[in-house]
């Protein structure tokens, strides 16, 4: 075994530990107030660990946002994967931001941790970008899901997908500030009378 072999799985560690105390930390206390030194010592690593894994900060944030995202992604898919149509693959969207709210965070719930880091990146910058990039995906799902329902109906299918990606939003800000998954089942509730209708 050569001494490549040996380090790999441990810089793959390091960089999972390193993910780890972010994701904790940046979602408890915020992107800004939490530094590097209180990153490596949550994570029980090295401060040149750090910098082995990311070229900065900036990088370590990038990857809490992609690594949310494909959290989101994954809460998403099991749901769907159990959908029997196109209204239960829409409420899936919702579920998935429900199953989200009742994670075990050590602070509370306090929202969508991609929105909250999103408020305090400036204006334009690549973390704001990434986020603008998921909210479109989960639009882009309910619409998809919707356009099974109201096939021909382009321009009913974006009204209706952008009014419930604004319940769903509006609830994900109020069950953040309220800290827990109350708002999101109504968001939920909202959603599935809006689909009865159609």
């Amino acid at each position: 075994m050569s001494a490549a072999d040996v380090s790999l799985p441990t810089k793959k560690r390091a960089r999972e530990l390193l993910l780890e105390a972010a994701a904790r930390l940046f979602y408890a206390r915020g992107v800004g107030a939490t530094g590097i030194d209180a990153i490596t010592a949550e994570a029980g690593v090295a401060k040149k660990s750090l910098y082995n894994n990311f070229a900065s900060k900036s990088d370590l944030v990038a990857a809490y946002l992609e690594a949310r995202h494909e959290e989101w992604l994954g809460l998403y898919q099991a749901r769907v994967d159990g959908a029997a149509g196109p209204r239960e693959g829409v409420l899936a969207v919702f579920d998935a931001y429900v199953d989200h709210a009742r994670f075990a965070y050590e602070h509370g719930f306090r929202g969508c941790g991609l929105l909250n880091a999103a408020a305090e990146l400036p204006a334009g910058s690549p973390g704001r970008l990434a986020v603008r990039r998921h909210k479109e995906e989960v639009e882009a799902l309910l619409a998809g899901h919707l356009g099974e329902l109201l096939q021909g109906q382009d321009e009913r299918r974006a009204r209706l997908g952008a009014h419930l990606a604004f319940v769903l939003e509006g609830a994900m800000v109020r069950a953040g500030l309220e800290g827990g998954d109350a708002r999101l089942l109504e968001g939920r509730t909202i959603a599935a009378q809006m689909l009865a209708g159609l």
